[in-house]
């Protein structure tokens, strides 16, 4: 069957434009796709959902895609693909796709604007708020869900061009604690691993981490593993990993940092640790080994409510593993104490030397598909390629390789997401410009977000669709591009830098990220400052010369067809190292291709170096602390929240397009309760019930089930419901949210 798309239409193109920004079709993403693939050929890129980087075959029929395949070769999935892969083009045919700006009218309905009506209110609306309130007034959330070539545009734009200052992305929502833990401990944000360290590994520890789930392809990299390893889940929650684990230790929830440091303890008393590395490679290791004293085995058990037995078998099980990882996800990133919980990890791997060898590290596995590009280029946290805006010789390198004045570079970073909400309540933020996340559904406690949202003077969305929760407050939408019908990169977990292709056309007059932000560019009047970013290849040229001496560094990849070439390139990549002269697959000194050696999966820290100035990771602790809400006579449960199946992405915004992937998941909320709780409640299966907070009542369908524990319940995070109940509770360190733990009673619907 032939695919049939909107035509596009210019006939809303209307009012003067500058001569250089004509808008022909396909130069702002409307029109055909790029002539670079033969009518019916087979091309190869990275799908844009989860951090796990897949490759994926696009087949084309008529220059178009109409479907795909795991590609067999690609260095993360080896022919293996998830239920989101395999209909990731489906979203990008919903019929309630925005194919035209949107401007809400007297009575509150959406109209169709031209691109021009909806730049000239865009800017003539920002900087009107800018004018009257200052350049703190305005904000912008961003994603980890666009192409890092868009997101380093977005940031420059903003801080550089249009002057503003706070901003976020919602990967403080998933992954801010990794960047945080890892910065402080590294002296950089490097995760150290490659996916080849899931097969080799002896011993695998995942600490809130659910991946038979979450990240199904890596968990069938698990599987691949034929050492036979011991798999050790450390989860409040009997979750399918843990029902694969060989010991699960079903701890107290957010009783993790007590455990960890007890482990080090017993490590420690032991002498189970590596001293020579601890003595090359590490700061403060006396400080930290005497802090942990406190935690003995009757301390750790009475807190975690684990037997002394199951903690004295986990350190040993450390101990007599050769090659031991430690992986975690968002049960360790979204809690109140969350930066410490990932230190106490990365501690865990530096005293016991698991770091920069086969099998090892200390692993945070991202959540969305660009999440560490966010984290490296998105201008929010720090400066352009993980520099410092507080670092003059940082502002200035930047400042010769943009041609931007250094007075227009900040010298701090900006608000956080959760500061930015509440720059709302207070009055200081007026304006807010949400960009492919869907904060009305996926920010903390959601009702207040919604509360504080209408306050505002003027809010921007921009996304595929107008439907979205947050899209339907907004006063203008822009109508986005969507993975598959742009160019750019994306980074996942292992630090591959993937290749996203144009094999679709965007519906109507929707444009990709990348092109709305030079519209605003050239509207706002500094087009100029950013004519070099003509391109997402050519604004990639351009990050090459930012990362230049960072960890991050990347001179020594060519291009674009470098990157499709060799299947993704994980950094860093120095010019001295791959210098851009050598071609692919030409023999190197030794024999080898380029090819092979670039396909040889790289971790960090082989030499025992980190980033700090002195070469050595730090050793970082605090006392745990008590949770902001514990349960109590009126509300006695503990709500978990977490992903419900693979099948499911964050707020539905895409899977939900699908009629192939709503049948793997229920169509409304449903609660995981203990058949204890629910007898002594009179809840049978598939009943209703009424979870309650302290926020919010919301209903959900009961599954009365042992995977979860007497006290506690289970509820997606996809459902609009969910983040009714959570609590506004942030790490003081990453300001990421703590979504796992708030106090509710359950109530029987009669």
């Amino acid at each position: 069957m032939k695919l049939k798309f909107p035509k596009p239409t210019l006939r809303e193109w209307t009012g003067p434009l500058t001569s250089d920004l004509v808008l022909e079709p396909g130069r702002f993403g409307l029109g055909k796709v790029p002539a670079k693939f033969a009518p019916d050929a087979t091309t190869t890129m990275v799908c844009g959902y989860c951090s796990t980087g897949c490759g994926l075959k696009i087949h084309l029929k008529d220059g178009e895609a109409v479907n795909l395949t795991a590609d067999e070769h690609y260095p993360v999935n080896l022919g293996m693909a998830c239920p989101k892969g395999w209909e990731a083009l489906t979203p990008l045919s919903a019929p309630d796709r925005g194919t035209t700006p949107l401007l809400r009218d007297a009575k509150g309905k959406f109209q169709p604007v031209s691109w021009d009506d909806a730049m000239k209110l865009f800017t003539g609306k920002f900087k009107d708020i800018m004018a009257r309130h200052g350049n703190e007034s305005v904000a912008f959330l961003g994603t980890g869900q666009i192409c890092t070539e868009e997101m380093a545009l977005l940031g420059a734009l903003w801080k550089f061009g249009m002057g503003a200052l706070h901003c976020d992305s919602n990967t403080r929502q998933c992954m801010a604690t990794a960047h945080t833990a890892y910065k402080q401990s590294f002296g950089f944000d490097a995760p150290p691993f490659t996916y080849s360290d899931f097969e080799a590994s002896d011993v695998l520890i995942f600490v809130g981490s659910n991946p038979c789930i979450a990240h199904p392809i890596m968990w069938q990299r698990v599987l691949q593993n034929k050492n036979n390893p011991q798999i050790i889940v450390i989860d409040p929650r009997r979750t399918e990993t843990a029902m694969n684990a060989t010991q699960h230790l079903a701890l107290n929830p957010k009783s993790d940092l007590t455990l960890l440091y007890g482990i080090a303890n017993l490590l420690i008393q032991n002498g189970w640790i590596d001293k020579a590395f601890i003595g090359q490679s590490t700061n403060d290791y006396a400080a930290f080994a005497t802090f942990v004293e406190q935690f003995s085995p009757d301390k750790v058990a009475a807190e975690t409510g684990l037997s002394i037995g199951e903690i004295y078998r986990f350190a040993e099980t450390i101990h007599h593993g050769k090659a031991v990882s430690f992986w975690w996800t968002m049960g360790v990133n979204q809690g109140h104490e969350a930066t410490r919980t990932a230190q106490a990890l990365i501690n865990l791997a530096l005293m016991t030397g698991n770091i920069g060898r086969p099998g090892t590290g200390a692993n945070s596995i991202t959540g969305q598909c660009n999440a560490m590009g966010s984290r490296l280029y998105a201008n929010v946290t720090s400066l352009l390629g993980g520099h410092d805006f507080k670092n003059p010789a940082h502002r200035e390198k930047i400042s010769a390789i943009l041609g931007v004045p250094d007075e227009k570079i900040p010298t701090q970073p900006s608000l956080a997401y959760d500061q930015i909400v509440q720059g709302i309540d207070d009055g200081k933020i007026k304006g807010l410009w949400v960009m492919a996340t869907n904060s009305s559904h996926s920010w903390i406690d959601q009702d207040n977000f919604n509360r504080l949202a209408d306050k505002l003077e003027f809010l921007v969305v921009q996304d595929l669709y107008p439907t979205t929760e947050t899209a339907q407050r907004a006063q203008l939408f822009l109508p986005a591009a969507g993975w598959g019908e742009k160019e750019g990169t994306l980074i996942n977990s292992e630090r591959r830098i993937g290749l996203v292709k144009k094999v679709r056309r965007a519906p109507g007059q929707a444009l990709s990220d990348f092109n709305i932000f030079k519209l605003v560019a050239q509207y706002w009047g500094c087009g100029e400052m950013f004519r070099d970013w003509s391109s997402p290849e050519a604004t990639f040229q351009i990050l090459k010369k930012i990362s230049a001496g960072q960890p991050c560094d990347i001179t020594g990849i060519a291009d674009y067809k470098h990157l499709d070439d060799e299947g993704g390139i994980q950094w860093p990549l120095r010019r001295d190292v791959f210098p851009e002269s050598r071609e692919p697959n030409v023999g190197g000194e030794n024999g080898d291709s380029w090819n092979s050696s670039l396909r040889k999966e790289r971790r960090l820290f082989a030499d025992g170096r980190f980033f700090h100035a002195d070469g050595k990771a730090k050793f970082l602790f605090d006392a745990p602390r008590p949770v902001a809400e514990p349960v109590d006579a009126e509300f006695p449960f503990v709500l978990l929240t977490g992903r419900g199946t693979s099948a499911q992405w964050h707020t539905n915004t895409r899977t939900g397009k699908s009629d192939v992937l709503r049948k793997l998941y229920p169509a409304n909320a449903y609660v995981e309760i203990n058949p204890a709780d629910a007898e002594r409640l009179g809840i049978a299966p598939n009943s209703k019930a009424s979870i309650i907070s302290r926020r919010a009542k919301i209903e959900c369908t009961a599954f009365v089930t042992a995977s979860v524990r007497a006290g506690q319940i289970f509820i997606p995070m996809h459902y609009g419901v969910t983040n009714r109940l959570t609590r506004s509770d942030f790490d003081p360190h990453s300001r990421q949210p703590s979504y796992k733990h708030c106090a509710v009673r359950v109530e029987k619907i009669t």
